[in-house]
């Protein structure tokens, strides 16, 4: 008999560690467990993050996160969706498209009913073709690809895609800047980079802007003195670099020491271009993006909130961040609403109706959807003359 009450304790200790573990699924909120959504005494609503969280664009990932984390949190302290708390399941991608299909399908069997993500453009295009079959409700921050958003109507940005931004670098250039010649130089393995470049040097013909040069580079490269002295030979009074920060700090402090004193002209992954170059080198540099931190009562209450939960300054992807997390989470709003049960065709359809149909009052401005999974919203240009960002117009 002793045995048997002893196997007994075995066998439900055994079991009780099952229960308890989990499938290594990242961070979790409270009230974990269940299926469809979410927990099993009603409580909680799954969702999914999915983000380069370690590898060579973490930066980015970890920024998003760190926004949409924010913006769960303060709604989850404030009481959830109709009393139910969001609990968060995040998978780490590493910048691997693969990585990403596979995390997603992770997700899906965890139970999401929606998902923040993909961050960076060529893994949210194979999780965006992956997520069509399932109709899974995405919302991507930062994926400026406008591909993202044509395998379904399940997927949408809160962030502003590439052509928009090239388009409006163009215009500003010629408008504002009154600027009549111009060169680019930008990254040729990059989707994000070609696809701005190919919409500024669009735009620049149609408003009679001479594009003089374009200079390609490869991943990797950190030497750009043959591409900015031809473009220099050129005679461009500006140029065009839509790349990430850390090329484009490189590109502005060989530019300027080969002796280049025109405009330098950026998009939004110029955010922290900053703090890799001197400052004395970004008298005449711009870039455009959706967030800046501006003198506004929204802007301000989201700055000093998170400051206080991560004791720095946001920049332009934690804001989009905060902004994804707000837009996925009123669709979901807008499925309790509607009773629907959760992890079903109509409890997804209706998130995404939700997302489409609805408007957020976002950190980077009021985002509503026309038809497409592009949002309408303006656009900042942002100066660094003084050596780090400052809001400059809007355009």
């Amino acid at each position: 008999m002793k045995k048997f009450f002893a196997l007994l304790i075995v066998v439900a200790m055994a079991l009780a560690i099952t229960a308890c573990s989990s499938s290594d699924s990242g961070e979790a909120g409270t009230n974990g467990g269940g299926v469809n959504g979410q927990s099993e005494n009603g409580g909680s609503i799954k969702v999914g993050l999915l983000a380069p969280l370690t590898g060579d664009v973490a930066q980015y990932g970890l920024s998003v996160a760190s926004g949409a984390e924010l913006y769960i949190k303060e709604i989850n302290e404030a009481g959830g969706i109709n009393g139910k708390t969001i609990e968060v399941i995040k998978y780490d991608e590493q910048g691997d498209a693969t990585e990403a299909v596979n995390n997603y399908y992770r997700l899906v069997d965890d139970g999401v009913v929606g998902i923040i993500g993909d961050v960076t453009s060529a893994p949210t295009v194979a999780v965006a073709q992956a997520s069509v079959e399932d109709n899974m409700p995405m919302v991507t921050a930062s994926a400026t690809d406008p591909s993202v958003i044509s395998y379904g109507s399940n997927f949408f940005q809160a962030c502003l895609n590439d052509p928009y931004q090239g388009t409006t670098m163009a215009k500003f250039a010629a408008n504002e800047l009154g600027v009549t010649s111009v060169a680019t130089i930008y990254n040729t393995g990059d989707d994000y980079s070609i696809g701005c470049n190919d919409a500024f040097v669009e735009q620049c013909n149609e408003l009679d802007v001479q594009v003089l040069s374009q200079e390609g580079y490869a991943d990797g490269d950190v030497d750009f003195n043959a591409q900015l002295t031809s473009i220099i030979a050129s005679g461009a009074q500006a140029i065009f670099c839509p790349n990430y920060y850390q090329d484009d700090g490189m590109i502005v402090t060989q530019a300027r020491t080969l002796g280049f004193t025109g405009s330098i002209l950026g998009v939004d992954g110029w955010t922290n271009t900053h703090e890799y170059t001197d400052p004395e080198n970004l008298y005449d540099c711009y870039f455009c993006t959706s967030f800046a931190i501006i003198d506004d009562e929204k802007i301000n209450e989201f700055v000093d909130a998170y400051r206080a939960e991560n004791d720095k300054d946001p920049g332009n992807f934690e804001a989009l961040g905060y902004d994804a997390a707000m837009v996925l989470l009123n669709g979901i709003k807008a499925a309790e609403d509607a009773g629907l049960e959760a992890g079903t065709d109509d409890y997804k359809q209706a998130v995404i109706d939700g997302i489409a149909n609805g408007t957020v009052a976002g950190v980077t401005g009021e985002i509503s959807y026309d038809g497409t999974g592009a949002p309408t919203k303006s656009i900042m240009i942002v100066s660094l003359d003084s050596g780090s960002p400052e809001f400059y117009m809007n355009y």
